[in-house]
C-alpha cells in the first residue's frame, strides 16, 4: 500500500527554520597520522589516546555470559588482552541449539564528527559496518540504528546545520550502500551554560551471522603475515564505496575459504593501534614493515581491515603488508623495539584511576592442600529418570542456564517461580516448593540478584524463603533420607552459605564464626573469565576431574568474596571441603588480582559440605555450550551436571 505524500503534509503545523551548513577545512582535518620524534613515542601517544585506551575496567561492571550465548568474550586471548570489535552471541532458543548468532558493532570518532558532521556520520556507518565485516558477518544483511546527540539548536542557523549535514552524511552512505536504517534516537538538547556537546551521530549495525564464521581478533602464531586492505578515499575525504564493498567481498572469499587467523579495523589510532590490541591477548609480537612511516601507522584510515594470514595466501584487493607475526613479545619497527607488557601497561593507564581493573589485596597468605580421596560417587538406589528442581527468585537470572546445562546431562528439569506480589502467591509458591522438593532428586539454587541483593547482602532473600519451615523440611528429608544432591552457583552459593548448608550440610541459625561471601575487594562488580584448579574430589560432584585439572569460568558477582574465620579455613582444608582455587598465568594458586578476582581468602572459589553431597561455588559453570567463548583459551567443562545425574542413574 502507498502512502501518498499529501496524507504525509498534513502531519501538523509547518515549521521553517534557515540553516546554514559549514564546509571543513580540508587541509586541517583529522585524517593525517601523528608525528613524532621515535617509534616508542608514537606508541605512546596512540595507546594513552582516550579514543584507543582501556575500558576493561568499565566493562567489567557489565555482565557478558549471561544466557549461556557469548560468542565473543569482551576481552579474548589467553591474557584476555584483546578486545573485540563489536557483540556476537548465540540468538536464544530454549531447548534447542543454533548456529545463529546476532553481530553487534558500532561506530563514530568524535575528532571526524567535530571536523564535520558529515564526514563523522558517514565513517560512523563506515566504522560500525566494517566491525561486522572484520568478525565475520556480511554487509549485505546489516540494518543500522543512528543515536543522534548535539547541542541546543535555539535559532542559529549554523547550529542547526550540523544535525542536517551529519544526516546527509548518512544518508549518503546507506545510499551507496544499499542499506537501510530502521530506527534510532535523538536528542538535541547537549548544551550546559557555554558547554556543548560534540556533534554526534552514532552508527549501531547488526546482522544475524552464522557462528561458524565468526573470526577472533587476537593473534594466533609467529610466522604469519599480516596486511592491510583499504579502500580508495576521494580528494574531499569521502570513501569509495564500490572500493569499501570489493575490499568487503575480499575479505568475505578469504573467511569461507578458511584463511584468516584474526582480523581488526583501522581506526582513530591507525594501524598500529590494530597491531597493538590484536598482539595483547595472546602476546604475539610482530616486526612491522619498516618501510611504512610512522605517519601512516597512524592515520584514520577508517574502512581497512588489517589481516592475519599464511604467507602463501594471496589477497586479490589490493594490500599493504604491515608484519610479520615473531615469537619474541615484542613489536619492533625498523631498529627501535616496544614489548607488548610495556605497551599493554601504557594502554591501561589513562583509566585505570578511575575504571580499575584490578586491585592490591593487603593479605597475601595461601594455604595449598589437595584430597585425592572420592566418596562414593554413586547413591544405594540407582533411577531411570532424574529428577532436578530450580527455585526462580525475583532478580535471579540464570536459571535457563542451569536448567538447560542438566537437560544435556540427561536430567528432567522442574522451575519453580518463587512469586511475591501478595502474601497468598508467597504461601503457594512455598506449598509448591516444598512439593517438588519431596520429589526430586537434586536441588539447584541459581545464579543472579535475588531480590536485588536485599536486604542486607546477597542470597538473603533465598535463604529465609529456604528456612520455611515446610521447604526446610523438604531439603532435610532429601539429605537424610534419600541421599539428594545440593548445587549452588554465585547467588545460589551465597544463600548455601547464609543456609548454613555450606559447609556444614544442614540448614541452622548463622554466628559470627561462620563462613560469609562479602563484597569484592575491587569494590564493584565482577564480569570477567577466571581459571580455577580442582584442589579436591571430595564430592560426587566431581567424580569426572581430577586434582590439578584447571578450569576456565566465567564470573558475574558484586559479592564473591569468601571469608571465614581462620579456624574455620583450616578446618575446610583439612576437611578437603575447599574444591576449588583462583590460580594465575603460572598455574599457582593466588591472591593477585584480578587471577583472585574478588580478593577471596586463601583464592577459595567453591566448597563441599563434609560429605561432598552439597556443592557451592562463584563461578558459572553453567554458562557453557557449543561455540561459545571463541576467542578464550582453556577447559571450561568441568562436568558438574553429568557427574550430579550419574550420581542417581
Amino acid at each position: 500500500m502507498l502512502i501518498q505524500r499529501s496524507f504525509l503534509n498534513e502531519n501538523g503545523a509547518s515549521r521553517h527554520q534557515n540553516v546554514e551548513v559549514e564546509l571543513p577545512d580540508m587541509n586541517e582535518n583529522p585524517f593525517k597520522g601523528t608525528s613524532g620524534n621515535n617509534f616508542k613515542e608514537v606508541t605512546e601517544t596512540v595507546l594513552s589516546s582516550l579514543n584507543v585506551c582501556s575500558q576493561k575496567g568499565l566493562v567489567e561492571r557489565f555482565d557478558s555470559s549471561i544466557g549461556a550465548s557469548t560468542v565473543l568474550s569482551p576481552f579474548g586471548g589467553k591474557y584476555y588482552g584483546t578486545e573485540t570489535e563489536g557483540m556476537a552471541a548465540m540468538l536464544p532458543v530454549l531447548d534447542k541449539e543454533t548456529d545463529t548468532c546476532s553481530i553487534m558493532a558500532y561506530g563514530y570518532d568524535p575528532e571526524i564528527a567535530k571536523w564535520s558532521p558529515y564526514h563523522g556520520a558517514i565513517y560512523a556507518v563506515v566504522e560500525s559496518l566494517t566491525k561486522i565485516v572484520a568478525m565475520g558477518g556480511d554487509y549485505k544483511t546489516v540494518k543500522f540504528s543512528f543515536q543522534e546527540f548535539f547541542e541546543k539548536l535555539l535559532n542559529n542557523p549554523n547550529r542547526w546545520g550540523k544535525p542536517l549535514a551529519a544526516l546527509l552524511g548518512a544518508y549518503k552512505a546507506q545510499s551507496e550502500l544499499q542499506l537501510a536504517s530502521i530506527g534510532g534516537k535523538d536528542s538535541m538538547s547537549g548544551s550546559f551554560e557555554d558547554l556543548d556537546v560534540p556533534p554526534t551521530l552514532i552508527s549501531f549495525a547488526i546482522t544475524p551471522g552464522d557462528v561458524n564464521t565468526i573470526i577472533t581478533p587476537e593473534l594466533k602464531a609467529a610466522g604469519h603475515q599480516l596486511v592491510v586492505l583499504t579502500p580508495d578515499v576521494d580528494d574531499h575525504k569521502v570513501i569509495d564505496f564500490k572500493s569499501l564493498t570489493a575490499l568487503y567481498d575480499e575479505v568475505i572469499r578469504l573467511n569461507q575459504q578458511g584463511k584468516i587467523y584474526s582480523a581488526y579495523t583501522v581506526k582513530s589510532g591507525g594501524l598500529l593501534e590494530s597491531v597493538y590490541k590484536m598482539a595483547f591477548g595472546n602476546r604475539i609480537g610482530v616486526s612491522i614493515n619498516p618501510d611504512l612511516s610512522l605517519e601512516y601507522l597512524t592515520q584514520r584510515l577508517y574502512g581497512s581491515i588489517v589481516l592475519e594470514l599464511d604467507e602463501s595466501t594471496e589477497v586479490a584487493f589490493k594490500h599493504q603488508t604491515v608484519g610479520h607475526t615473531i615469537s619474541d613479545e615484542v613489536i619492533n619497527y625498523g631498529n627501535e623495539s616496544v614489548t607488548v607488557t610495556d605497551a599493554y601497561a601504557i594502554y591501561q593507564q589513562p583509566l585505570e584511576s578511575i575504571y580499575p581493573s584490578k586491585c592490591a589485596y593487603n593479605n597475601t597468605e595461601i594455604i595449598t592442600t589437595t584430597c585425592n580421596s572420592r566418596p562414593a560417587l554413586h547413591a544405594s538406589k540407582h533411577y531411570d529418570e532424574v529428577h532436578v528442581v530450580i527455585p526462580v527468585f525475583p532478580g535471579t537470572n540464570c536459571e535457563y542456564d542451569s536448567k538447560r546445562a542438566f537437560e544435556k546431562a540427561g536430567a528432567t528439569v522442574d522451575l519453580v517461580l518463587i512469586r511475591n506480589k501478595t502474601s497468598q502467591d508467597i504461601d503457594e509458591s512455598i506449598d509448591e516448593l516444598a512439593q517438588a522438593i519431596n520429589k526430586a532428586n537434586i536441588v539447584m539454587i541459581p545464579g543472579g540478584f535475588s531480590a536485588g541483593d536485599e536486604p542486607e547482602g546477597s542470597g538473603k532473600f533465598i535463604a529465609t524463603v529456604l528456612r520455611n519451615s515446610k521447604v526446610k523440611a523438604a531439603i532435610d528429608d532429601l539429605m537424610d533420607n534419600r541421599e539428594g544432591l545440593i548445587i549452588g552457583i554465585c547467588n545460589g552459593f551465597q544463600a548455601l552459605i547464609k543456609l548454613g548448608l555450606l559447609p556444614d550440610g544442614h540448614i541452622r541459625s548463622m554466628s559470627k564464626e561462620d563462613a560469609t561471601l562479602t563484597f569484592n575487594t575491587i569494590n564493584r562488580h565482577l564480569s570477567q573469565m577466571v581459571t580455577t584448579k580442582i584442589t579436591s574430589v571430595n564430592s560426587p560432584w566431581l567424580q569426572y576431574v581430577n586434582v590439578g585439572d584447571e578450569h576456565v569460568i566465567p564470573i558475574s558477582h558484586g559479592e564473591g568474596r569468601f571469608v571465614a574465620p581462620e579456624a574455620l579455613i583450616d578446618e575446610l582444608f583439612a576437611n578437603g571441603q575447599v574444591i576449588t582455587q583462583y590460580v594465575d598465568n603460572h598455574h599457582q594458586v593466588t591472591m593477585e588480582s584480578p587471577y583472585n578476582p574478588n580478593g577471596s581468602m586463601m583464592a577459595i572459589e567453591g566448597i563441599v559440605s563434609k560429605d561432598g553431597r552439597i556443592l557451592g561455588k562463584m563461578g558459572h559453570s553453567e554458562r557453557i555450550g557449543n561455540n561459545r567463548y571463541k576467542n578464550v583459551y582453556g577447559e571450561m567443562d568441568q562436568k558438574l551436571f553429568e557427574a550430579g545425574v550419574a550420581y542417581f542413574k
